[in-house]
């Protein structure tokens, strides 16, 4: 650790050749001195100035400049809490300029919760899933629907028919029963959509048609749907038909659409499979 009287000393009596800056470790400023001395003689009022300086410095100044970087000085408790102070108050400035900037920064929108799947939404996945022949999955997304808006007619009619086509006749004579009630009125597609073929062969489908497509003549859905599980329990659907039935008049509907089949012999194909 360097010594504040022995750098004075040299200063004093060697400062014009830098002898006290080379003690000190600064040899950049020790080389100066001697170029000053060598070629303009300055540096014995250098070495004057500096040799004053050290003599009225206290030592711990001249720690702070000069011994800073050595581990015993480091070590002292003076210094060390010295150092300790200034760091804290560098933190402490540091926290008050955290807190302003938190204070100007915008607040940050909250996220939104997850949107829940409208009505729309789940009638057009119904549809496509209708499309590709998943028909639970239909089923599944046409029952949401009418979970937001049970007075949806279309959804009645759709979920009536991909009941159909899993042979859930009960439920799709209900589902159809609320779409007439609700205002459908295109009677023809229910003589003759192939999705419910499976309803016209059951034996309560002409009592049913005779009621204008109705289960019971004004009847509420409230008092429909008890009878029509409990039917599913007490009575027989009737005879069941032919295995691929199903499959014939999806092949039948494939033909017409490609143009092989007239709409004539279509209607006439189609009645041969249904009588």
């Amino acid at each position: 650790m360097k010594d504040k009287n022995v750098a004075g000393i040299l200063a004093l009596f060697f400062g014009w050749i830098g002898i006290h800056r080379f003690y000190l470790g600064q040899v950049g400023l020790g080389i100066l001195y001697l170029f000053l001395f060598f070629f303009f003689g300055l540096s014995v009022l250098l070495g004057l100035i500096d040799a004053i300086a050290f003599f009225s410095m206290d030592q711990e100044s001249f720690n702070a400049k000069y011994n800073r970087n050595k581990d015993e000085w480091r070590e002292r408790p003076d210094y060390e809490r010295r150092d300790n102070r200034y760091r804290e108050r560098a933190e402490r400035r540091e926290e008050r300029v955290e807190q302003r900037r938190d204070r100007r920064a915008p607040e940050r929108p909250r996220s939104a919760p997850p949107a829940r799947p409208n009505n729309e939404a789940l009638k057009a996945g119904g549809i496509q899933k209708y499309k590709d022949y998943d028909y639970e999955g239909a089923i599944a997304d046409f029952e949401k629907a009418l979970e937001i808006n049970p007075d949806d007619v279309a959804v009645h009619f759709n979920l009536a028919c991909a009941l159909s086509l899993t042979e859930e006749a009960e439920k799709a004579f209900f589902h159809l029963d609320r779409a007439v009630a609700m205002g459908f009125t295109d009677f023809n597609r229910i003589k003759t959509h192939d999705a419910l073929a499976y309803l016209r062969i059951q034996d309560k489908f002409d009592t049913f048609e005779a009621n204008g497509f109705r289960l019971e003549p004004g009847a509420s859905a409230a008092e429909v749907q008890p009878k029509a599980i409990e039917a599913t329990k007490l009575e027989p659907l009737g005879a069941p038909p032919s295995p691929d039935l199903l499959e014939q008049l999806k092949r039948l509907g494939e033909l017409r659409e490609k143009g092989l089949l007239t709409e004539d012999e279509f209607a006439s194909q189609k009645r041969k499979l249904l009588g």
